[in-house]
């Protein structure tokens, strides 16, 4: 799918066929499901996002809200992007040894992974990362991260 010019998440839903609209709406629920408190659902970059509201933070570098989670369906795979993962070297570690454990192959890149079909993720896995933080956490290690440069 190319990159996506819906506003709201139904819309961004409504783009996909039936059978990927599936896959988005699975993983959307496992979030949704694990996500903590303070985090704002939405649509950005062209993907369903969760992130910190400018309201409660808006000193980010580009003035967007502060990603936290986000969702796409590109072309050949879907992508879930896991920023406390790109933040936090022990989190990687950690779903790096759950998809070693469980015998999946990890596609990942700083933050984003990709996987082809739903049973390539390890949903207990990125549901204990996605809870692992709260937005508090993640301004404070955003900001810990900006000091350094």
């Amino acid at each position: 799918m190319a990159k996506s010019n819906a506003t709201t998440v139904e819309a961004y839903l409504d783009e996909l066929p039936e059978e990927r609209r599936e896959v988005v709406a699975k993983v959307r629920e496992l979030v949704q499901r694990n996500l903590p408190k303070g985090y704002k659902e939405t649509v950005t970059f062209g993907m369903i996002t969760w992130c910190v509201p400018l309201e409660r933070y808006p000193d980010t570098y580009n003035k967007q809200p502060l990603g936290y989670v986000a969702l796409a369906a590109q072309k050949n795979y879907y992508a879930l992007y896991l920023m406390n993962v790109y933040a936090d070297s022990e989190q990687e570690q950690f779903l790096r040894e759950e998809y070693r454990n469980a015998g999946k192959k990890l596609d990942i890149g700083k933050s984003c992974l990709r996987f082809k079909k739903l049973e390539d993720l390890q949903p207990e896995a990125v549901g204990k990362i996605i809870a692992a933080t709260t937005p508090e956490e993640f301004i404070a290690r955003y900001e810990a991260i900006r000091a350094k440069k």
